[in-house]
Order: C-alpha cells, then structure tokens, then sequence
C-alpha cells in the first residue's frame, strides 16, 4: 500500500509501514521513514511505485487545459478526483488523479483551495483578472530582459537612467528596472556601477557624485520657494563704532565683523558685531521653515548650497557701506594687559565700513608687518580702511586669547600643517561644476595673522554668549569635549558644559546665522536675553527641556556631517582631477600609519591628498619617501601608489603628526581640524572650516 500526502507544499509519496488513528508510518523511496498525519493525506494507492506515480502525473498535470478543466468543474466544492473523472473520463486512473491535483494546485487563480484535496472554482472576473494579472507579468518580464540585452549591449534605457541613483542607492528590490540592472550584472558578470557607467547612464565621475549627494540630501532640488525677506521693525541706535568684515572674496553670507574704539587711551572696546536676521526671521515661519529643512549653507569648491535664499541673504547681510542691524558683543579691555574688564551685548545699527578680503590683504598683512614700529608701519601701509595700530591691537589680542585658551587646553595648538584653497575657473558660478574645468590649488599657511584675529574674535562672542546664556537659564545649543583624550569626541547638547578642545568653559555657536542653524537659534535665544534680562528664560522661543532643540540639534549633526563628508569628497575629487591635469606621476609624502598587508596610508607633502601605498617594507611612521602613482579612479575617489625611493630626513626633520588630535576640530579657524583643507572660491568663512 502506498499513499501520497502534502509536505510543506510539496506532494510525497511513500510505501505504508504502519497505520494508526490519527497518523501513518510510511518510507520514502529514500528510505526516510517519517510520521504523517491522517490530515495530511490526500490518497491511498497500490500502484504504480510512488516515483513512477509522481513523474507521470507531473507530465499528465502539464496537458490539462485549466479553461477546460475550469468549465467542466462543478459551481459547489468538488475534489481533485471529481475533476480528473470529468476531464479524462469516468476510470480515471491514479496517475490520471494526481495530475488533476497538481494542476489544480497550481492555478489559484482558476481554483481556490477549500481544505485537503478539496477546490472551489473561481468566479468568471476573478479569473479574467488574474489573467490578465499573468499576461502584465509575462510582459514585464520581457522587458526586463529586453533592458537587461540593452545595458549588456551598452545602451541604457530611459527608464533606468531616470531612476539610475535609486538603483544604486535606495533600490525598490521588486522594481522592473532594478531587477534589469541585476540581471544584465549577473549575465555580464559586471559591477552594477561598472555596467551602468559603460551604458553611458552616468555623465561623468563628478556628475555621479553629484547626483547621489542630492539624490541623499536634497531629493526635491535646491531651489527656494518664493519668499519675501521680512524687514527688521524694531528701531534700532546707530553705534558709533566703525565695524570691518574680513572674509574670502567669493563670500556673499557676510555674517561677522569687528571694530575697535578707545585705541592710546589704556582702556580699548572691541565691538564682535553679527548680522541678525533673527529680529526678523521668526520660529515657524516660512523662511525658518526653509532654514530648518536645510540646517547649513554646503561648501564645496567651485560651489556652494545656500541655507537661506540668496535675495534673504542680502537682506541682513553686513554690506560695506551700509548701517546693518547686529547683535554686537562689546568687550572693554585693558589696554596694556588685555585683561577683560566686562562685557555688553547690545542690539543696533553698525556702520560696515569696509568689507575687507584676506585673500588679497594676507600678502600685507603679515606678522612681521603687523609687529612693527607703528610709524615704519605707515610707511608700508596699504589701503585698507583699518589703521596698522587697530590692527596690531587685534594681533595682540588674538596671540593673548588664544595663549590664555592653550593654558586651559594644556597643550598649544600645533599648525604644522598648511591649508589648501581650490580655485576653480568658470565662467560662471551659479551652477554647479562640469568636473572638467581647471582646478588650481594653493597652499596658505595655517594660523595666517588676519585668520587667527577672526577666529579668536568668534571664539570669544561664542564663549562670552555661552556662558551668559546659561547665567539666565536659556537654553542654547553647545558644543563641548569632555577631555583631549583619545577618543574623546566633540558633542551637542543644551547645556553648558566645558569644550576642551578649544579651552573655554562654554561654547555656543552664534556667529553665522546666515549660513548655521544651529547659530540663528542660539541668536533668538541672545536676542531674548537682551531684550528680557532676567525674565528671557520666559520669553525666549526655546524653554528649558524643550524638545524642538534635542530634535534640532540631532538633525543638524546628521546633515552637518553629510555636507562636510560631501565637501571632503569633492576636495578629494578635484586633487585628483589636478594631479591628471598636471600629469603628475610621483609625489613626495609622509608616511603615517601602516595598515596592514605590507600597505601603508600616506600624506601627500605639496597636496592635500592621502591614499595607500606599497612597498614601504622596513620604514616607520614620519618617513618621507617619494611615490610613484598608480591609476586614478574618479568613481571610487581613489589612487594607490608604490614607495620607489625613501628620502634621507635633514637634521631635526621628523614631521609630527596631529592626525589624531580631535583636540583641533572645532577651532575658529581655516586651521581646525588636523587635516582640515580650506575651502573654495565660494569659501566658508574662517570660523566655519570644517573639522
């Protein structure tokens, strides 16, 4: 006696060994003996043998017409025999059944299951549906190896190229055109980007990293909707103090400036003034809207993406000539030992009187210039606006701040290294690049004088703003450090704990609300305290706990370090692109960490460029040596290279590293980060280089 049962919806067949009640011993052809229960049963037989059952009626199963079969079944439920009987004929043999079964079993969309061996047919629609539903399929799956020809044969169909960077990024796994891309790799035995690159679906490397930073960060474009900069209402005092900006030439977001009042009398005010589009700008506007959604102005060379529109921009920007409205931070010193006397927080007009650009003035504007003789000084004076003595006084006390910063830090901060600024030429600047244009990349030595008084100014406003928030109970967005041990990252939060980065008891970005989030929150939160002394805590638009200022600050450390990973990519992007423009073949670098595998991670010494090597076998970290490149892959942002000659040190030359000091990471200067690279013609200002 043999029967056949369902297994895991699969049909078996084996020899009986024992029947019991509910269950029956039976062995498989195999001669695994299993335990099916009596409900899994669908029909006893004596012959054929159960392999010889199952093959026949699997071929027998392939002749049946379900139109047929479906017309000949029965309106009421029926079982798989009650259609083989009526299909072939009233003797229907057992192989004859077991077909039936089995193309009943496989046609849903014809027969419904009603329980063990048992169907119910369905309705004329249902059928003419799911029918319709196969046709679609079998269509689809033409075009699918129709597209999957198309890119093998390096042609890319338009639909794919329109969803190229959903394929490759966030793909819909059950897309036709994704599984088309899947499908030409695996018969091409093809990387996907490889293949698509091929087909011609991605324009260029530069364009491929372009497109997948907006497909990631700005999937409906970067364009503004139509907005109205509101005008500031409050009236505002005049100050009497001359304010100056110093900045990129390319800088349009002109957001810092400083002045300086009481110079020969013992006692000097130095005036921090920034833009304020917070007294006009308000929480849950539309414009507030637009900021929040984007959180950070993105720096790239050639380029940049606003956080606020351009004609918004212009609006409270600190413009040359012009009274602007600021917050400003008055800071009284002592002439001689610069000892800080007190501080005021004022909001008015300040008259620019001359938007300054280092980029032309840090040829005169050296250390030597700045520290000598006042009246040889004059002699050599450019045309600047601000006196050599105002801006000596500025040298002084940035050298004294930062001194005073490096105590508490414990170590000083080492600029060892120099920045690189790319400059690339085109036409015009209100799109993004090409990738094809010349790239030019110059070295500026870190902690450049007209940096180092910009930066320590923003340090000082962020500091002195911090710690008179927390003094009146408003919270703020900081930034902190536990310690400069390793490890030890720089975090946000809202309360106002030390940074021991950069040495202060309290720091909360304020000083670029045109281009920071972050900044024009915290510049609500200072506008509330002038304007409410004691009481701000009541009044300011963030309260104590409040829960928008957790989901801000989480927001703006995700996009923050998407945008600077962006940044680092296309300054990664354009060195590359330099070193085939210049058809340079060796470099001279550094050798910083071996990783393993006989590679080792190199710096460039001319070019802010790091990337393995081989050969350097025997040679320890600080060696100089000088490479010979290998190929460039633009795709991948990636070149390798071979160790061809190790290069004798000179005496006293063992290059320190600061790679790892994250100590570095949040300074207000382009000399930040320990292997910070300067921005682009389109700069982010010195207190914005990126850590």
């Amino acid at each position: 006696m043999f029967l056949l049962f369902e297994e895991a919806g699969k049909f078996v067949a084996g020899r009986v060994l024992s029947e019991a009640e509910a269950s029956v011993q039976v062995e498989l052809d195999s001669g695994k003996r299993v335990k099916v229960k009596g409900a899994n049963v669908l029909l006893k037989f004596e012959k054929p043998a159960p392999a010889q059952l199952l093959a026949e009626a699997s071929l027998i199963s392939q002749s049946i017409e379900l139109d047929l079969a479906w017309e000949f079944a029965p309106e009421t439920e029926f079982g798989f025999a009650d259609v083989a009987r009526d299909y072939f004929n009233a003797e229907a043999n057992t192989s004859q059944q077991v077909g039936a079964l089995m193309r009943l079993y496989e046609a849903p969309h014809y027969f419904r299951r009603a329980g063990k061996g048992r169907f119910k047919k369905a309705s004329a629609e249902t059928v003419q549906l799911a029918l319709a539903g196969i046709e679609k399929k079998k269509q689809l799956l033409a075009q699918i190896e129709l597209w999957s020809q198309d890119l093998i044969k390096g042609e890319c169909p338009a639909p794919i190229k329109d969803q190229l960077y959903k394929i490759l990024f966030r793909p819909d796994k059950n897309a036709p055109e994704y599984k088309a891309v899947v499908e030409a790799s695996r018969a091409s035995q093809t990387a996907p980007l490889t293949l698509l690159q091929n087909a011609g679906a991605i324009a260029s490397a530069y364009d491929f990293h372009w497109q997948r930073f907006l497909f990631d960060n700005f999937p409906k474009g970067t364009g503004f909707p139509k907005l109205e900069a509101p005008a500031i209402v409050q009236t505002l005092p005049l100050a009497t103090a001359q304010a100056y900006s110093i900045d990129d030439s390319q800088t349009t977001e002109i957001d810092d400036a400083l002045s300086i009042q009481g110079l020969g009398t013992g006692t000097v005010v130095i005036g921090i003034h920034i833009a304020a589009p917070g007294l006009a700008i308000q929480p849950n506007s539309a414009i507030d809207q637009v900021g929040r959604s984007r959180l950070s102005t993105v720096y790239m060379p050639g380029y940049k993406i606003t956080m606020l529109p351009d004609e918004v921009v212009q609006s409270y920007t600190l413009a040359e000539g012009q009274a602007c409205p600021a917050v400003s931070l008055y800071v009284t010193l002592d002439e001689a030992t610069l000892s800080i006397q007190h501080s005021e927080t004022k909001l008015e007009r300040v008259h620019i009187a001359a938007n300054l650009r280092h980029d032309q003035l840090d040829q005169w504007v050296t250390q030597e210039w700045l520290e000598e003789n006042p009246a040889q000084a004059r002699d050599n004076e450019p045309q600047l606006g601000i006196t050599h003595s105002e801006l000596a006084f500025f040298w002084r006390l940035a050298q004294h701040l930062k001194a005073g910063r490096e105590v508490v830090r414990g170590k000083p901060e080492t600029f060892n290294r120099p920045d690189y600024n790319f400059r690339l030429q085109r036409a015009s600047f209100d799109a993004p690049p090409w990738g094809d244009e010349t790239v030019q990349i110059s070295v500026r030595q870190r902690g450049a004088p007209l940096d180092l008084i910009v930066a320590e100014a923003m340090i000082l406003a962020n500091s002195t703003w911090g710690q008179w928030l927390a003094s009146l109970g408003v919270p703020a967005i900081y930034r902190s450090q536990a310690s400069l041990s390793p490890g030890i990252k720089v975090r946000m939060g809202t309360k106002a704990l030390p940074h021991a980065g950069i040495g202060v008891p309290a720091y909360a970005w304020s000083t670029s609300p045109l281009r920071r989030y972050t900044d024009l929150v915290n510049q609500w939160q200072i506008i509330a305290c002038v304007q409410h002394g004691a009481t701000a805590a009541l009044a300011a638009p963030f309260k104590p706990k409040d829960a928008q200022l957790f989901a801000i600050i989480s927001a703006f450390d995700a996009a923050y370090t998407a945008y600077n990973s962006y940044q680092s990519g296309m300054e990664r992007f354009w060195t590359l692109q330099y070193l085939k423009q210049e058809k340079m073949t060796e470099v001279v670098a550094s050798l910083i960490k071996e990783m393993g595998g006989g590679s080792w991670l190199v710096r460039a010494d001319h070019l802010p460029l790091m990337f393995n090597v081989m050969g350097a076998a025997g040679m320890v970290r600080g060696d100089k040596v000088k490479v010979q490149l290998g190929s460039i892959d633009a795709m991948a942002l990636d070149v390798h290279g071979t160790v061809i000659e190790k290069i004798a040190a000179t005496a006293n030359q063992r290059p320190t590293d600061d790679a790892g000091d994250d100590s570095l990471d949040d300074l207000e200067d382009t000399a930040a980060g320990p292997i910070a690279i300067a921005l682009n013609v389109n700069e982010a200002p010195a207190e914005d280089a990126p850590s």
